[in-house]
């Protein structure tokens, strides 16, 4: 096993990072990079792009989409790797090999698999093998730690089992992999329920999305008439701050922006917005067009970076190259070793 501790994480290959990816993961994983103690690797997650309806041609460019996006906001190749995940073929080999010790209903009962049907997606067997593929991700590369939102813990525990599981039958040495909390793991959707999202229209702000853009995302949160209260809910991630008029109903909406306040403009100003919620009241025109400030004001250098890297390819070709290389070198020692024990070879 490695001295240094090894930290994956993964971006399904859908297309262009949005503020939930950004906050959620990449941010936190960019300061990782400069961790000495660290050994950072960035997956562009195509494969897993492909549990759900897609096209070829769409696929194709995602996957430079998030590269690109990757590489703008920070990532340095000479500190950390970034590949994309079907140029490692050993990830399919390894997971079919883990599947051996999965069975079907341990699959059928995950609530991540659930979810996916009630919002519509395919029943595919590609979707319901996720899981195995995902521990595949992770122990190939014998990661350690992995920042993932709650919503992902299932499957990290699917790869904790199946790590238990051929540690124990075939005297491997996998590591338990664990999440790795992040600052701001859960970014609520701009349409006032669930998280931002790339596959619900409406509730994200991509990283390359204009000034006039997210003034335009941000006019169309609801909200209400700017006066209400405010209560703290207990709730599977943690304590939540809810908003409400008069009535008690909560207000879709008006949660999502003062988050994004806060992020973009600080605790401070998400407090005084606060006050006058419950005071003289909230003017949210105002509101929304300092935000959009606020967020285009970050969002402006990456931009100009990811404009730089649009004008070299060839360099973003290179540190793709150079990234499944030092992937595959890793993946196929962990690959032979476990096809060893299990007596293939």
């Amino acid at each position: 096993m490695t001295m240094k501790k090894r930290v994956l994480s993964g971006i399904r290959a859908t297309g262009r990072l949005h503020l939930g990816n950004y906050f959620g993961m990449v941010k936190e994983m960019i300061k990782l990079q400069e961790n000495p103690d660290l050994e950072v690797y960035f997956m562009v997650a195509d494969l897993h792009a492909m549990t759900t309806p897609f096209e070829p041609k769409d696929l194709k460019q995602n996957i430079r989409e998030v590269v690109l996006d990757y590489l703008a906001c920070g990532l340095d190749p000479k500190k950390a790797s970034l590949f994309v995940q079907s140029q490692v073929r050993a990830h399919i080999e390894l997971s079919y090999l883990f599947s051996t010790e999965v069975t079907i209903s341990r699959l059928f009962h995950l609530p991540t698999y659930k979810d996916k049907l009630k919002e519509g997606g395919t029943n595919t067997l590609a979707l319901l093998y996720y899981p195995v593929l995902m521990a595949s991700d992770i122990l190939l590369y014998e990661t350690e730690m992995l920042p993932v939102g709650d919503d992902q813990k299932p499957h990290l525990e699917i790869a904790r089992e199946i790590a238990r599981k051929f540690n124990e039958k075939y005297g491997m040495d996998f590591p338990q992999p664990k999440q790795l909390k992040t600052t701001n793991s859960y970014i609520p959707s701009l349409t006032g329920e669930g998280k931002m999202s790339k596959s619900v229209e409406g509730s994200f702000i991509n990283l390359t999305d204009s000034l006039k853009e997210i003034e335009a995302k941000l006019a169309k949160v609801p909200t209400d008439s700017g006066k209400g209260g405010k209560r703290i809910k207990k709730t599977k991630r943690g304590p939540v701050t809810e908003y409400f008029e008069k009535d008690g109903e909560v207000s879709r909406g008006v949660g999502a922006l003062l988050k994004l306040v806060e992020l973009f403009e600080g605790s401070t100003a998400k407090r005084e917005y606060e006050k006058l919620y419950q005071s003289e009241g909230i003017r949210y025109g105002d509101l929304k067009k300092h935000l959009a400030k606020a967020i285009y004001g970050e969002l402006e250098p990456i931009q100009k970076k990811r404009k730089e890297l649009e004008g070299d390819m060839d360099y973003v070709d290179k540190v793709i190259e150079d990234g499944a290389g030092k992937a595959r070198k890793i993946a196929e020692e962990t690959l032979l070793e476990v096809k060893k024990k299990m007596g293939l070879i």
